[in-house]
This record gives C-alpha cells, sequence and structure tokens, in this order.
C-alpha cells in the first residue's frame, strides 16, 4: 500500500509561488487533480491533527498565545532538523492559528536582492513569509533581510561608487519562518535574528503508526493492522519516507 506522507509543498522557480488562506488548504500549481485531493484530505488542520514534535507544538501554541494577546505578530520561527520531518507543515499550521496568509518560497529562488525586495514589498501586515531551504541564500541576500526582519525595514542602494546612496523603505510587520536541514550552514548573525528556533527529532515508531492510520482512515482504505508496523519500521523514524513506498 502506498501511505502518502505529512504533506509538503512543491516550489517552483519564482520570488515566491503563491499566498494561502489559512481558513483553505494551500494548493501548489503543479499539483495534479489527484495530489490536491490528498492535499486537501491529509493535511493536518490543528496542532492537534499534527502527530508528533509534541514540545514544539505546545511551545508554538504559547508564542501564538502571547502574540495574540500584545496583539502583534509572532516574533520570527526556525525550523531545523533532517528532511521529511513536518517543517513546512508546522508553518502552514501557525499561520492557520493566527489567521494569518502564509506566502512560501525556498532559498533557491531568492537569488538576489531585488528578488528579496519584490516579496517583502509584496506582504501587508500579519503576513508571514516561509523561506524553506533557507541555507540555499547567499550572504547578500541575508544582509537584505537582515534589517527586515529587525525594523522592518528595506535598504535599498541607489547608483554606485561615491555616488550611492541608501534609500529606506518600511515594511509592513511580518513573520519569517525558516525551515534548513543544515543549520550550521547559516551565518550567527542570521540565525541570531530569530526569536526562537526548534530542531524536530525523528518520529517514534508509534507516531508513525499512527500517521499511517490516519491516512488509510481518512482515505477510507482498508489496512491490514499487520502491515502498519512493516510499513512503520521501513519508514526510518521519518514521516516523509512513507511516500516512497
Amino acid at each position: 500500500m502506498s501511505t502518502p506522507r505529512v504533506p509538503t509543498f512543491p516550489y517552483k522557480s519564482t520570488p515566491f509561488d503563491h499566498m494561502t488562506d489559512p481558513k483553505k488548504p494551500a494548493l501548489a500549481a503543479t499539483q495534479t487533480g489527484d495530489d490536491q485531493v490528498l492535499d486537501q484530505t491529509l493535511r493536518p488542520t490543528s496542532f492537534d491533527e499534527y502527530v508528533g514534535q509534541s514540545q514544539i507544538k505546545e511551545n508554538l501554541k504559547i508564542l501564538i498565545g502571547a502574540a495574540g494577546k500584545r496583539k502583534e505578530p509572532i516574533e520570527h520561527l526556525l525550523f531545523h532538523g533532517p528532511s521529511g520531518l513536518g517543517k513546512t507543515t508546522l508553518a502552514y499550521l501557525v499561520a492557520r492559528e493566527l489567521g494569518a496568509n502564509l506566502k512560501m518560497t525556498s532559498g533557491t529562488a531568492l537569488e538576489k536582492a531585488g528578488d528579496v525586495g519584490s516579496i517583502l514589498t509584496s506582504l501587508s501586515d500579519g503576513d508571514i513569509l516561509f523561506i524553506d531551504e533557507v541555507h540555499r541564500l547567499n550572504r547578500a541576500v541575508e544582509e537584505v533581510i537582515y534589517p527586515a526582519m529587525e525594523n522592518f525595514k528595506l535598504d535599498i542602494i541607489i547608483g554606485k561608487g561615491n555616488a550611492a546612496r541608501t534609500l529606506q523603505i518600511d515594511l509592513p510587520r511580518f513573520t519569517l519562518i525558516a525551515a534548513t536541514t543544515k543549520i550550521s550552514s547559516l551565518s550567527t548573525p542570521f540565525r541570531s535574528r530569530f526569536g526562537a528556533n526548534y530542531r524536530l527529532d525523528f518520529y517514534t515508531q508509534e507516531d508513525i503508526e499512527k500517521i499511517i492510520r490516519r491516512s488509510a482512515q481518512l482515505l477510507t482504505i482498508p489496512l491490514d493492522p499487520k502491515a502498519v508496523s512493516t510499513i512503520a519500521q521501513s519508514a526510518r523514524f521519518t514521516p516523509g519516507w512513507l511516500i516512497d513506498f
């Protein structure tokens, strides 16, 4: 039996892919009709439905509650750990819990400062910008993001050499959520600008079995109880491996 993993979202080679409405499923343009049905059916819609990473979920609930009381955007978040553990899904759930729009992109799509400026100026107050594979950002792009994260300012350099001058643009109060499988590749100044960072752990055998049962139930697929343990043992404690069966 082929059991889909906790859904993640494919990317396009554009500065940003799509804005999602937290009340509706986020569908990437490259998905087929069947993929969209699976996304809508299987994607967790709340932290309670998201299996695993219990401590991270509890901490995020506290941060979200505190941000709500302050009536301010949640602080910038960094998720790191091996592929397939649900970093993208956590970003989606944070946006959903906040009732915020989620704009998604990847480090490989932001090749130059202009790409960052384009996406940052398109945001609105309270929006969440999710950057996957953030370790792929080059240093020049990182330096553009620094003041945006700290002071919600965008510095644009006009001209060259001695005639160059800096124009500063006010940005909306947004939240950056980044995900990486290589946190050691991020510069120290960049990491320090995240208010909280979380390492996702490998899943337990029990959690993997819960994901398999949940997927089968939602898809109304008959499931041999003996098969659950066999599939879970082959998943290498990672929900993402389930997609390969």
